[in-house]
């Protein structure tokens, strides 16, 4: 039961981190947190301590856990590391591409287009995340799953803190450009495209931008406990 209501937390505040809600800097207040889920202090503290060890938050000695704030070196690391993955695994998926597999990964492009429709920034800003995510999930490899979900998780961040200007369309016409190569079962070019679309996103960040602010209590007051 802990270990369940722990993962609940972590998943919580991940989400509230990937969807924009939760901004960098912020600070996690224990009993806050306790509060606004039900549980203890201590269960809390667990779940941040997980989250630290997925660089999600930073723990401060004497100061407490706050929302991480990557830095630029950070930044382009991540981004590097997609690089190397997602072009290795746009061929794996390739070399066991199935017509279900396709489907599935349209099926994802067209909940998107449905969420930047409605103008749901939320589960948009999920959707084009997962995207990456689900590529893997699809190809059965977990481990490969969790780690691009971590990264993804880092990139909300980065993103948060050094985007620019809004790129949720333009993702979203490059997922759908990556999944008409991967059907065609060209494999360079979908390389090409995931590379490039990687590029576009690392290139809208500016790195010279105030670091936003955000309160714990309004970031998570569409979570339930």
């Amino acid at each position: 039961m802990e270990t369940s209501t722990t993962s609940f937390i972590v998943e919580s505040l991940t989400r509230a981190i990937v969807e924009h809600r939760l901004l960098p800097g912020t600070k996690l207040a224990e009993q806050k947190l306790a509060d606004h889920f039900g549980v203890s202090r201590t269960l809390v503290r667990q779940a941040l301590f997980q989250l630290s060890q997925n660089r999600l938050i930073r723990l401060e000695p004497a100061r407490g856990a706050f929302v991480a704030t990557p830095s630029v070196d950070e930044a382009r690391q991540v981004f590097a590391v997609r690089r190397m993955l997602e072009a290795e695994m746009v061929r794996a998926f390739i070399a066991q591409g199935t017509p279900a597999k396709i489907r599935a990964l349209r099926q994802h492009v067209a909940a998107e287009k449905k969420a930047m429709d409605g103008n749901d920034v939320g589960q948009r800003t999920e959707l084009l995340g997962d995207f990456h995510v689900r590529m893997a999930e699809l190809m059965g490899n977990e481990v490969l799953a969790q780690l691009l979900g971590e990264l993804i998780s880092r990139c909300a961040l980065i993103t948060l803190m050094y985007q620019s200007s809004s790129a949720a369309a333009h993702s979203h016409e490059e997922h759908a450009e990556i999944v008409t190569a991967l059907a065609s079962g060209d494999a360079d070019q979908a390389v090409r495209l995931m590379q490039q679309h990687l590029d576009h996103v690392e290139a809208g960040l500016t790195f010279d931008r105030d670091m936003p602010t955000s309160d714990l209590s309004m970031a998570l007051s569409s979570v339930s406990a």
